[in-house]
């Protein structure tokens, strides 16, 4: 049944690399790739994808572009089960490095989370994600010598734990739990009650100071910064909306009211409506862009890349915009600063808080959907902290305890 669908499917993935513009050498990798899991699977009706790459490497295990074949099979696997053609992401479906070591028992976890959890409607790099910290989970706990949920102790799982976020621990939870109906009753749920409880430990929110705020309006205004205008679009976008890094690389142009000056969206993480002003300063850098830099192409999306192809940008361009724009501003350039676009956001809502507006007008624009998501920000709103503080004028404190 799976070779009748990929190969009633391969037509229109060739059709599209052709219509895209890839060079006759990629689609013959796509083509000869293709015909290998045709090949594979009359033999061995419902070999995997990881068992046809692995049967690639054993024919042939000196051959060095070897990796180009896994990557050839994932996008293949992709197309063939998400519709999802190249370029568009890139998804992991396995035969990671790490997922290769696992035993038995953990790959099965790994590979049932990957197939069932996407059913329940998560997106697929989510899951994909979540997966991922499991799998480095496992090899931590394999290094114990635990290769089998029957074999782990609480020391084993203390000392693999020990130094991770609570955040790191629910998702491996929340992965192993997922798995539970698919083993023996009891067993995953004895290996999950070894996991310490801990709380959750929030970091303040990072923010950017009004001198850095000043750096980065210069550099996006500036037409000798260096920037694209794409790039400068995407800042200013993020930097006067306050809108999720996957919000704006999800902008489409029918999304943008040009007559009334608005932004509606769907977020992509909560999936709920959002209307927001295009102020002139954004407006106009995002006409620029499609009128001067933008080729002309059928993607929907606003912001496209400039290589390959001209498709929509993906999950990390977002973070190397924002790296880029920081780096001609020369702000935030020491190890461990944040400096993705979610920072723009916590300024977005800082700076509203300053201003007196009101917490539910805060939160529908920043398209919360609980009032209680914006609690993190009042680490940031120095002004009202400030208002708070108590004074230590009654007690005598020694002049040595201050510096000049």
């Amino acid at each position: 049944m799976k070779e009748q669908e990929l190969r009633t499917k391969a037509p229109i993935l060739l059709e599209y690399l052709r219509d895209n513009g890839y060079s006759q050498y990629y689609i013959g990798l796509f083509r000869l790739g293709i015909n290998y899991v045709l090949r594979l699977r009359s033999n061995q009706p419902g070999i995997s994808y990881e068992e046809i790459y692995r049967t690639k490497v054993d024919a042939d295990p000196t051959h060095r572009p070897l990796l180009h074949w896994q990557r050839l099979f994932r996008i293949i696997e992709r197309f063939e089960k998400t519709g999802v053609l190249p370029g568009y992401g890139y998804v992991t479906i396995g035969g990671d490095k790490k997922y290769a070591t696992l035993s038995d028992e953990f790959r099965r976890v790994i590979d049932i989370y990957r197939q069932e959890e996407p059913k329940t409607g998560k997106e697929l790099m989510t899951v994909h994600r979540e997966a991922r910290l499991a799998t480095s989970f496992f090899c931590a706990l394999q290094k114990q010598g635990v290769f089998a949920f029957s074999e782990a102790r609480d020391n084993h799982i203390q000392t693999v734990l020990s130094g991770y976020s609570c955040g790191y621990r629910k998702i491996v939870r929340v992965v192993i739990r997922h798995c539970a109906p698919f083993f023996d009753e009891g067993v995953c749920e004895r290996f999950i009650s070894m996991f310490p409880m801990t709380r959750n430990k929030r970091r303040n929110i990072e923010y950017l100071t009004e001198e850095e705020i000043k750096r980065v309006k210069t550099v996006l205004a500036s037409p000798d910064s260096g920037l694209c205008l794409r790039d400068k679009a995407v800042g200013l976008l993020a930097l006067f909306t306050g809108l999720r890094g996957c919000d704006i690389l999800g902008l489409k142009l029918k999304d943008i009211d040009w007559e009334n000056d608005l932004i509606l969206i769907n977020q992509e993480k909560t999936d709920v409506p959002l209307k927001l002003p295009l102020r002139p300063v954004v407006g106009n850098a995002i006409y620029d862009y499609i009128c001067q830099e933008r080729p002309k192409c059928s993607t929907e999306e606003v912001f496209v890349s400039k290589r390959p192809l001209n498709l929509p940008l993906r999950a990390g361009s977002a973070r190397n915009i924002a790296g880029s724009i920081m780096k001609v501003a020369g702000i935030r350039q020491n190890k461990g600063s944040r400096k993705g676009f979610h920072i723009f956001r916590h300024h977005i809502a800082t700076f509203l808080l300053n201003k007196e507006i009101p917490q539910p007008v805060i939160s529908s624009v920043m398209g919360h959907s609980s009032p209680s998501s914006l609690n993190p920000y009042l680490s940031a709103d120095f002004l009202h902290l400030k208002e708070c503080a108590l004074s230590i004028e009654p007690f005598p404190i020694r002049k040595e305890v201050f510096h000049d």
